[in-house]
């Protein structure tokens, strides 16, 4: 969090040179067009706060800028659609989710080769840059997942047999699997340090819907009673929490971890049922996209990938974050 806070500060500074020192060059960004597509619809609280970022940084340089989302949460048709039809504008730059590979690189290529500018954001291409996109800003996801991993393996209680179900909440795509990985990789490694320790771990397809992943978890939980804690690679643990809560289940009696923040994970964060929760960066994924286009189209710079965050929350961080996006 402390590399994360200096490089808030480094942010707040070059918006204040960019709204002020670079302010009377503005005139040269207001022909700047950005297209952000992703993956998510609008019911998606996390998008909340990439949209704030990247309406922020737009105004700061006047772009004329505009986000995309799909009608249907984690439609990778609709969203391969949304860039066709971006592509078909030729914007300066388009900026997009790369959560399947096979379905966006051939069409981000198609852009480079047309001269728009592409980059990644929230989610890179397995292949990197030879999908066809120039910088990434976003979370390292396999490191982010150890992270979690291991923060709430820190928390096991000291002996008896443990059970372990991670929820990959999008099987297939780019993002969930690598955050699975992470967090294997972590319990992997608390096993070699605890050979003696039983330790079981399972895999589900949880979903990408509060009430789905509830069903999902609940129902492998009347399965498996003895589950000692539950992984999710999204912040859809919120709704286990709260069935864990109306069916009496006592708070970290199994424990429960995820990424990012909305108002339930606060809320069971705070009533003990959450115990760890990454950060990737919101803001930063959108914002540091816009500034790169326009350092890049009026300052010949050259683009940069950035790591946005694994840092873990504490509850008062997490109700802080929460409230800068809202």
């Amino acid at each position: 969090m402390q590399r994360m806070n200096q490089l808030f500060g480094v942010l707040a500074a070059s918006a204040i040179a960019l709204g002020g020192a670079l302010a009377p060059n503005t005139a040269n960004a207001e022909d700047l067009t950005i297209v952000f597509t992703h993956h998510s619809s609008v019911s998606n609280s996390f998008w909340r706060g990439v949209k704030r970022g990247f309406d922020e940084a737009c105004a700061l340089v006047n772009a004329d800028c505009q986000m995309v989302f799909t009608n249907t949460e984690g439609s990778i048709a609709e969203q391969v659609g949304n860039i066709q039809a971006a592509i078909a504008r030729r914007p300066d730059a388009i900026v997009t989710a790369v959560a399947n590979d096979e379905a966006i690189c051939p069409l981000l290529k198609q852009a480079g080769e047309a001269g728009i500018i592409v980059l990644a954001s929230n989610v890179d291409a397995k292949s990197g840059a030879d999908c066809g996109r120039q910088a990434y800003m976003g979370q390292n996801f396999v490191d982010a997942g150890e992270v979690l991993g291991r923060n709430t393996a820190a928390l096991f209680p000291a002996d008896g047999p443990l059970h372990v179900l991670i929820g990959v909440s999008a099987p297939g795509q780019t993002w969930s699997e690598q955050r699975a990985q992470g967090v294997e990789q972590a319990l992997a490694a608390y096993q070699k340090a605890n050979p003696g320790r039983e330790l079981k771990v399972e895999r589900i397809d949880s979903g990408t819907d509060l009430a789905v992943t509830e069903q999902r978890v609940m129902a492998y939980l009347d399965a498996n009673p003895d589950l000692s804690a539950y992984f999710d690679m999204g912040f859809w643990e919120a709704s286990v929490a709260r069935a864990l809560e109306t069916r009496g289940i006592p708070a970290g009696k199994i424990l429960l971890s995820g990424f990012d923040v909305i108002p339930d994970v606060v809320e069971y964060m705070e009533k003990g049922y959450i115990q760890t929760v990454v950060n990737q960066g919101p803001y930063l994924q959108g914002y540091l996209p816009v500034m790169q286009v326009y350092l890049m189209k009026n300052h010949a710079q050259p683009a940069w990938s950035v790591d946005t965050g694994r840092g873990v929350f504490t509850i008062d961080q997490a109700k802080a974050a929460l409230e800068t996006f809202k």
